[in-house]
């Protein structure tokens, strides 16, 4: 069984059944979520997309992005980035897809061969040596050789499985917003944004040109507000982001209307093991690195050819297959962990200057975390 049915849980339904399982995917929201945030795949992952077959399907759904304009208050363009930067793996990726369209495109891709579970959810669970008895909230009860919780940042599962959130869940000292906003900026194929003083604010477009998706963020040194109380999380952002320039009044103006907000604390899960027993992690679940790595899809999808592979290469032996996926993906994890903490620090200020920074580490550092891990060819 796999909780979570966003980017880990169908890629992950994916590989099993390549590689031989019955896959069970339970997810709690009535059906696929649309829209959501624009995510990228660089280096390592397009390799996985490519090992799925998908790489046709991906790539005609891009947001076709062509680059981005970093931008002073009133508009003026500081700094420009292209898609075909770095070989199509720079600040913005030749990859990008909006991150509604790329669940629907793995469930389509997998729904014909795993169970899909809508509107339920994993409430109890207890494990023994053959396998793992679980209890959904409708009452089904069922049994499984395997359950892996692709249940992101707030998962219900780690906190079932590995303990409270709070010793797992690190928090960068920023909060993240975006929605979806009519397109009034005249949005042309580039994504704009202006930081200033530790605030961030970024318009992108979408592949719908009467829409866009605004993005703003802010420094915080704690956040407790639930990441289910869209009305406080409202009231926070317009509180935190009146005042500032460039065209934040207007984007705010869209806030109350939004079909798609979303806020949360910047965050990471900093875990040593994703697994106990039975049971295992994946994804933002295991191991987040933030938004601000720019490396949450491509972690979720080389974490789930991964773990697949590595279960089915140990026989199914839980025990040897997690420990193998750990030891594959650790410094993976580790080195997009680290620019994302890197990237929060440049937003709020409190990075070195450009010319302090080791240059020499900082390319090897990027190597890792877009390069990844080697893909064996699993049979």
């Amino acid at each position: 069984m796999v909780s979570g049915a966003s980017i880990a849980g169908p890629a992950l339904a994916h590989w099993l059944h390549r590689r031989g399982a019955n896959v069970t995917v339970v997810e709690q929201a009535p059906g696929l979520r649309p829209g959501g945030q624009a995510v990228d795949a660089r280096g390592v992952a397009k390799e996985v997309i490519r090992r799925m077959g998908l790489d046709a399907t991906v790539r005609a759904a891009c947001t076709n992005t062509q680059g981005a304009y970093s931008v002073d208050a009133d508009g003026n363009v500081l700094e420009t980035y292209r898609a075909e930067d770095d070989g199509g793996d720079g600040y913005v990726s030749e990859i990008e897809i909006l991150r509604g369209d790329l669940a629907q495109i793995l469930y389509d891709d997998t729904s014909p061969h795993a169970e899909y579970l809508f509107g339920d959810r994993i409430a109890g669970l207890t494990q023994d040596e053959d396998g793992v008895d679980v209890v959904l909230a409708s009452g089904v009860r069922r049994r499984f050789d395997l359950v892996i919780g692709a249940d992101g940042l707030h998962s219900a599962l780690r906190e079932m499985v590995f303990g409270p959130r709070e010793e797992f869940v690190r928090h960068l000292g920023l909060v993240l917003a975006f929605f979806t906003v009519p397109n009034e900026f005249g949005l042309d194929g580039w994504m704009y944004d202006h930081q200033e003083a530790g605030r961030w604010a970024g318009l992108r477009p979408v592949p719908d040109p009467s829409r866009a998706i605004a993005m703003l963020s802010f420094p915080a040194a704690d956040f407790a507000i639930d990441h289910r109380d869209v009305a406080a999380q409202k009231q926070l952002l317009h509180e935190q982001m009146t005042g500032f320039g460039w065209e934040t009044p207007r984007i705010l103006a869209h806030v109350d209307d939004s079909p798609d907000f979303y806020l949360d604390q910047v965050a990471q899960v900093v875990m040593e093991d994703w697994s106990r027993g039975r049971v295992g992690l994946l994804g933002d679940a295991a191991f987040s690195a933030s938004p601000m790595s720019g490396a949450g899809t491509g972690l979720a999808l080389v974490g789930a050819y991964l773990l697949a592979g590595e279960l089915a290469a140990a026989g199914w032996d839980a025990e040897a297959g997690f420990a193998a996926y750990r030891e594959r993906m650790r410094d993976y994890v580790d080195a997009n962990q680290e620019i994302g903490r890197m990237h929060v620090d440049m937003l709020t200020g409190s990075d070195p200057a450009p010319e302090d920074l080791d240059m020499e580490a900082m390319t090897a550092l990027v190597e890792r975390a877009v390069n990844g891990p080697e893909l064996p060819e699993y049979p």
